[in-house]
């Protein structure tokens, strides 16, 4: 598959496959018209912060960039996990960025004005706890000022917050874009509409997806806050309570929605972690339909696409994404893939789906 470096909707294709496997090939402007009467599409309205913040460790005054990783809690904005480098950029793959000058609890970072200070290793010796100095406002204004959107070596050329943010961003508190949404413009949202097809939204914090140290990649995704509005958790009973599809647009969607599920396929409105892999053993509750990327087997997101479709069918895609020049990545081309048909699947156990956001999510992180 081809590495596709920036956006290009006019082009881009979508592959779809059904329930049994099959497959077809068809422009991703023909989005609008895939779907029926009461079907419900739900997306991310997540913006992304410029989370990648290169400065100076204050007590060697040695270049470092910090890539911030997760919130330790939505409500405490002073504290995050980031991923530490030294010098370099992205034009260097991440796994072979130099490592930081050796972090210390109490280190002082600087980032312009911007001061944040290490609090500890979060159980990896790549991932930190971070506390910035300030209010509220002061730390997300010099986020703003002096961040960048993380990047990675398949786009050479610096992002602008402009290009990774989707056409429905709302709050910027994903650390990467929910990209998913690059999709989704104007017109096909009409078309949905006239068509009847629901629209609605979620908020879910999209996390990064690499750190560039293999085994702290096994832990992706970290936990990841979301909120569902109670008027998209309605939308969904009265979807379901119709037998129509749930369309799920990104695999956060996924995540938020299959860990406030309800046996019955229902969900719980507000605030709640996902803290859970989905994987093959997972018996999707809610979504029907995933709309993603094109993803590399041993990605997270691709061990996501396993409770969708079996090995056999998994195989194949890559193997037709490949022989028909695909582009991966977050400006690539698009999947829409319906779940399997199954008269048996294991249940899905959601212990943790009522945790509030102020609890520190289950990184290990204390």
């Amino acid at each position: 598959m081809i590495a596709a470096a920036r956006r290009d909707s006019q082009s881009a294709k979508l592959l779809v496959v059904d329930a049994e496997g099959g497959i077809r090939h068809l422009p991703r402007a023909t989005l609008g018209a895939l779907f029926s009467q009461g079907d419900l599409v739900i997306a991310n309205d997540a913006a992304t912060l410029p989370a990648s913040l290169t400065g100076i460790h204050c007590g060697s005054g040695k270049p470092i960039e910090i890539r911030l990783a997760a919130w330790l809690s939505v409500r405490d904005p002073t504290r995050f996990a980031a991923i530490a480098f030294g010098a370099g950029d992205h034009r260097t793959p991440t796994e072979k960025r130099m490592l930081p000058p050796p972090l210390l609890p109490g280190d002082q970072l600087a980032f312009g004005p911007l001061m944040a200070i290490v609090e500890h290793p979060l159980n990896d010796p790549h991932l930190y706890r971070l506390r910035f100095l300030g209010d509220r406002a002061t730390i997300m204004a010099g986020i703003a000022r002096q961040g960048r959107p993380i990047q990675y070596t398949h786009v050479r050329e610096s992002l602008s917050l402009r290009d990774v943010w989707t056409k429905i961003a709302a709050d910027p508190i994903a650390f990467e874009p929910p990209s998913a949404g690059f999709a989704l413009d104007w017109r096909t949202l009409e078309n949905w509409r006239q068509r009847g097809t629901g629209f609605a939204t979620l908020t879910h914090v999209a996390g990064i997806s690499s750190t560039g140290h293999p085994k702290l990649d096994l832990r992706l995704p970290f936990d990841e806050p979301y909120r569902i509005p109670e008027r998209t958790a309605v939308a969904i009973k009265r979807a379901k309570s119709k037998g129509k599809r749930i369309i799920a647009i990104g695999t956060t969607v996924v995540r938020a929605l299959e860990s406030a599920s309800f046996a019955d396929g229902s969900v719980r409105a507000g605030d709640g972690i996902a803290s859970k892999h989905l994987g093959r053993e997972t018996s999707l509750r809610v979504v029907d339909t995933l709309l993603t990327g094109l993803h590399q087997p041993g990605d997270s997101h691709f061990e996501l696409l396993r409770a969708f479709a079996d090995e056999t069918v998994l195989l194949k895609l890559s193997a037709v994404c490949i022989r028909n020049g695909y582009r991966i990545h977050e400006f690539g081309d698009s999947m829409l893939i319906e779940r399997r048909r199954t008269a048996v699947r294991r249940s899905f156990s959601l212990l943790c789906c009522g945790r509030a956001v102020t609890t520190e999510p289950h990184l290990e992180m204390n």
